[in-house]
């Protein structure tokens, strides 16, 4: 049975329990991979490429990576290890949580960013419209465990030779791809809302407009022979993407299912909360 590298970030919207789903379609001979959306790269991480380019408007993940591949790995981890020690970090110190927050919210060394999102509630990045981190203490659930520590590890030697950088989608440069390469989009979804494209974090929102931009832009690529994959959600809580369905059917649309059992071509309950998709030009 594969495996899969996990990403050392639980980052919202992540992809790991879908792989085996999503990857299925990938194409296997790629020679530049972009991952344009790029989030906690449970996506790039797993498709082997020549080269691999990861953009994402979240510069706090993309600086977070950067400096992890500054690194050797122990160098890093004994960082980690260090930082946890003088603060006192743990499951249940929420004081100390309280002051390396404050800590990291004055300096911003995206490494201490890293090990504070080890220590918050859901593991997740929060920011005010200051940009100032204010997800709250992980009490009893969240540390830097042994799992993260070896999902590091394996993690840090994938990323060695990516490409990383932090643009809005609209401006990034795809202008050099061809029929060897491959983009991947995993947009945030307009008819879901969390705390990375609901507009009030210090980062934009996600629109129609910014649907229809990127669909224009996959239908340039789609005519210059250039393979891309796009993941998006259908429907959602009694909403549909209309533009979405309309757009995608001169595409190839698989259904992923949300119970992440092995992917099917057919959706087995359109009733369901959220209908999430797969859209390939080939």
């Amino acid at each position: 049975m594969q495996t899969y590298n996990k990403s050392p970030l639980n980052y919202i919207g992540g992809k790991y329990k879908i792989l085996p789903q999503i990857l299925e379609y990938f194409p296997k001979d790629i020679d530049n991979f972009i991952d344009l959306f790029a989030g906690g790269l449970d996506v790039a991480a797993n498709v082997k490429s020549n080269k691999t380019f990861c953009n994402d408007i979240n510069f706090y993940t993309i600086q977070i990576y950067e400096a992890m591949q500054k690194k050797k790995i122990y160098e890093l981890l004994g960082y980690i290890d260090d930082r946890i020690e003088e603060f006192d970090l743990s499951k249940t110190n929420a004081e100390a949580y309280i002051k390396f927050r404050a800590y990291y919210n004055k300096t911003r060394n995206p490494l201490d960013l890293y090990i504070l999102v080890c220590y918050s509630f859901n593991y997740q990045f929060r920011f005010n419209n200051k940009h100032e981190y204010n997800n709250p203490f992980g009490k009893n659930r969240s540390c830097f465990n042994s799992t993260i520590r070896d999902n590091l590890i394996k993690f840090h030697s994938n990323i060695k030779d990516f490409v990383f950088s932090s643009e809005n989608f609209k401006e990034y440069n795809i202008s050099f791809l061809n029929k060897s390469d491959f983009l991947y989009a995993d947009p945030p979804y307009r008819i879901t809302v969390g705390s990375y494209n609901d507009g009030k974090r210090g980062f934009e929102g996600w629109s129609k407009e910014d649907d229809s931009i990127l669909f224009n832009r996959l239908d340039d690529l789609n005519s210059d022979g250039v393979k891309f994959a796009l993941s998006n959600v259908s429907e959602h809580r009694g909403q549909t993407n209309d533009e979405l369905i309309s757009w995608a059917k001169k595409y190839n649309v698989y259904y992923i299912e949300k119970n992440y059992n092995n992917s099917n071509y057919q959706v087995k309950d359109r009733n369901g909360i959220t209908q999430e998709v797969l859209v390939t030009n080939y």
